[in-house]
């Protein structure tokens, strides 16, 4: 795992390297200025010897400057070190998210991707920039101390020794406390970042219901969650500090009391019992640092198991050995194709498909909720992959071509439009980045998009809100569809797309793809018989099962359902928002 992590410091690696070494040289300069200062009193100040002062002072100084030096040193290589691990890592994890089957995404919810992105990795890079820095400096520092506090004197050494083995003892119990404490505390901040974004993504519904209060409450119910176990982490790791100043300042007491004695005693020097004090000091500063580091860490073990998930996380659609970069035709056919959403389910969502369509034919599928129009619709761009049985396009398998030449020729306007922040023209270019602004402007003609876009102040660079939030329904799934035929697919595949257009547009919508685009193999998902009814053939969907296919009219003669929705659909006088507006 930590392996795994450490890949990620790629062109870092010797930044990395040398803050260690300027971190281990910034130590062992300053490991020599207490000798210098226990030289400056016993040979300068007990002796009265003004110029050994001097001389010892400026030593002292350069030596300060030093050290100094490679501390600054150490610190600019340690921030380069971290934040491009960081950056690395991020862009890692981003890089394989986009892998990700929608099988792979569902094992992740969209909140904790993000906090793994963000708080996540802004604590694994803490704690890596604290272990380069401190994490070097604290250890080195110590061993030095103490093997320069028994060359002093091996008794008063001994006082240290004991000190840091019964701060270990209390570190190794502190810490092995905190860590299951971090590990929950993660998990809180997942379903915080869950509300906000719920909250800030679907305002209008909030407002709309006035539900604002019950938003709150849901927040602050999540916010006092992550409090409650924040506080017991963190009520745990402070019990370092009390105890640690309980150590220092113990020793410290010990020292001066024991050390007062040996001087009484001729047996200790002044300036060696000032030099001792000084070891002391860096003894258990050095103990103070270990015992942050080992805190962050114990935090930053979460965060790296959550982390390496999504590194590890293998996508379950992948390319072939050996891909197919050419899609023939846009024929599809399913044989006895079997799908459901998860491979240790019992019960099938599509069950024994069996169905070609030629090249051009333009096929209608409609149904009632949940009778897996969609999901048959998400299967032949290779968003899943069936569990039985094959399904071809272009006369070959779809697990036989490249992934992306797949999806460049199956274009797809999903239930759920979205657009993103920038022009209409950005959004437009999504289906095509090359595209033309002349070609922008045919797509958007062909989905009856031009019209409103030129009634605009800007035309086609009006700026687009996050999500589309300036444009209404129906000119979202106008745009969706224009920058779907920009991609000038083999096959079309309109899922619901037209819902929120009046009928009038719809038909034109329809005319429109006959007549311009009539190689194109179209599929229309619908709620509305009106939508499907002038379609080659009509799927009719139940129960994740084909009931029957054919003709507008031949399935008003065999297909009750299909039958009982044309009846509901015009029995009362035509679709209900005939004549509407967009």
């Amino acid at each position: 795992m930590i392996k795994n992590l450490l890949g990620q410091l790629k062109e870092f690696k010797k930044d990395t390297v040398i803050t260690p070494v300027f971190t281990i040289s910034e130590v062992i300069f300053e490991m020599i200025l207490p000798l210098i200062m226990a030289s400056i009193i016993d040979d300068g100040v007990e002796k009265g010897d003004i110029r050994h002062i001097v001389i010892a002072g400026m030593l002292m100084l350069l030596v300060a400057l030093c050290s100094l030096t490679a501390g600054i040193l150490a610190g600019a290589f340690s921030a380069k070190a971290s934040t491009g691990f960081a950056r690395n890592l991020r862009k890692t994890m981003f890089e394989n998210i986009q892998t990700f089957s929608f099988s792979n995404i569902d094992h992740f919810s969209t909140a904790s991707l993000v906090t793994r992105m963000t708080t996540d990795v802004t604590n694994v890079q803490n704690a890596f920039q604290m272990i380069l820095r401190i994490g070097v400096r604290a250890p080195f520092s110590l061993i030095i101390a103490m093997i320069m506090s028994f060359s002093v004197n091996v008794r008063l050494a001994s006082i240290y020794l004991i000190a840091v083995l019964a701060l270990g003892c209390v570190l190794a119990l502190i810490i092995s406390q905190a860590m299951p404490s971090f590990a929950a505390m993660f998990e809180k901040y997942d379903d915080l970042n869950a509300s906000v974004q719920e909250n800030v993504r679907s305002i209008r519904v909030v407002k709309a219901f006035v539900r604002e209060d019950y938003e709150k409450k849901r927040f602050g119910a999540a916010s006092d969650n992550l409090y409650r176990m924040a506080k017991k982490a963190e009520r745990i790791v402070n019990l370092n500090m009390p105890m640690m100043m309980l150590t220092v300042y113990s020793c410290m007491i010990l020292i001066s009391w024991f050390g007062a004695k040996q001087i009484v005693a001729s047996k200790l020097t002044t300036g060696e019992l000032m030099m001792l004090l000084t070891y002391c000091m860096n003894i258990l500063i050095s103990l103070m640092m270990l015992s942050i580091v080992f805190v962050m860490i114990s935090m930053s073990m979460a965060s790296i198991r959550r982390i390496n998930e999504v590194l590890c996380e293998e996508a379950d659609i992948v390319n072939p050995d050996r891909p197919l970069y050419e899609v023939r035709d846009g024929s599809i056919d399913f044989s006895h194709v079997s799908f459901r959403y998860n491979s240790q389910g019992e019960k099938n969502v599509l069950d024994d498909i069996n169905l070609h369509i030629d090249s051009g034919e333009t096929i209608g599928i409609i149904g009632g909720t949940g009778s897996a129009k969609s999901t048959l619709a998400g299967l032949i761009s290779r968003l899943y992959d069936v569990n039985e049985g094959s399904l071809k396009v272009g006369g070959e398998d779809v697990r036989n071509y490249d992934l992306e030449t797949l999806r460049d020729e199956v274009s797809v306007v999903l239930q759920k439009n979205v657009l993103f922040s920038g022009t209409i023209l950005d959004n437009l270019r999504w289906g095509d980045q090359n595209a033309t602004k002349e070609e922008c402007i045919r797509a958007c003609r062909l989905a009856c998009a031009d019209d409103f876009i030129s009634e605009m102040p800007d035309g086609y660079d009006t700026y687009i809100e996050q999500g589309g939030s300036n444009v209404s329904g129906g000119q979202k799934q106008r745009l969706c569809i224009a920058r779907a035929l920009l991609k000038k697919p083999k096959i079309l595949i309109l899922d619901d797309s037209t819902s929120a257009v009046d009928t009038a547009t719809d038909a034109r919508i329809r005319e429109a793809f006959a007549n311009e685009i009539p190689g194109t193999t179209k599929l229309i998902i619908a709620q509305r018989i009106s939508s499907v009814m002038h379609s080659d053939r009509i799927i009719v969907m139940d129960s994740g099962r084909i009931e029957n296919i054919g003709s507008h009219e031949e399935l008003l003669k065999s297909s009750p359902i299909y039958r009982e929705v044309y009846e509901s659909q015009t029995g009362a006088g035509g679709d209900f928002d005939e004549g509407g507006a967009a």
